[in-house]
């Protein structure tokens, strides 16, 4: 018998829509454990740097709902989580993975997202410098997670069937980001791309100090050759 519209709507409220919402508490209950590590994280290592120069420090800041960062130094993590759920572009390898074959509502997921900016970038409200996308969280109804990013981040936590996305976990993520963003040095612009500048650009750089400035000019994500995909 073929089934009406109502059917069919009915059974993607059941199904589908129920699943969404399941996920979305999923990311954000680990999306507010990520804070408390965050904060813990801080604590912890200012206490083994508590005789080190003061602007080496950790400094965590909650920025919302949705939003955390952490200052290492001369760098800020920032970790955000998307308010909707995601479901994975047929060419994904998320689908050669027998455990989504099996389950085909596994793959909806929530993301957090780790970003990497300078942290002068903020201090001196350089509006034009360049921030990182250096790895996303995706989590599903069943906090199974996995990581897609940048070295480590890539390559240790892809086990999606089969990890469950916990406080431990959530810390080991934080500290690899924390070394990625520590050992992904500033590198010296290419000279082409900076020699020439008007007397309206350089006035306005100088009272603003808006010089463009990131890690890498010019980086793109999906391009980089360490991703993990």
């Amino acid at each position: 018998m073929k089934k009406s519209a109502k059917d069919i709507i009915i059974n993607t409220l059941r199904e589908k829509s129920a699943t969404k919402q399941i996920v979305y508490d999923n990311t954000l209950e680990a999306f507010n454990i990520l804070k408390k590590v965050l904060k813990e994280i801080t604590i912890e290592y200012n206490k083994e740097l508590s005789n080190t120069d003061s602007r080496v420090t950790l400094e965590y800041k909650d920025r919302g709902a949705f939003e955390a960062e952490i200052k290492v130094a001369g760098d800020i993590l920032i970790f955000n989580m998307h308010s909707n759920i995601f479901e994975f572009d047929k060419e994904s390898g998320v689908w050669k993975i027998s455990y989504i074959n099996e389950n085909k509502l596994a793959s909806y997921s929530g993301i957090i997202n780790i970003y990497n900016f300078l942290s002068d970038s903020f201090k001196y409200n350089r509006l034009d410098d360049l921030g990182y996308l250096i790895g996303r969280i995706f989590i599903n109804k069943e906090k199974h997670y996995f990581v897609e990013g940048k070295r480590q981040l890539g390559f240790l936590y892809n086990d999606f069937g089969n990890s469950i996305i916990d406080k431990t976990s959530i810390k080991n993520i934080i500290e690899s980001a924390i070394m990625y963003s520590l050992e992904f040095d500033l590198l010296v612009p290419n000279y082409d791309n900076i020699k020439f500048v008007s007397v309206a650009q350089m006035k306005e750089r100088i009272n603003k100090s808006k010089i463009k400035t990131g890690k890498r000019l010019g980086f793109q994500f999906e391009k980089d050759g360490d991703d993990i995909v």
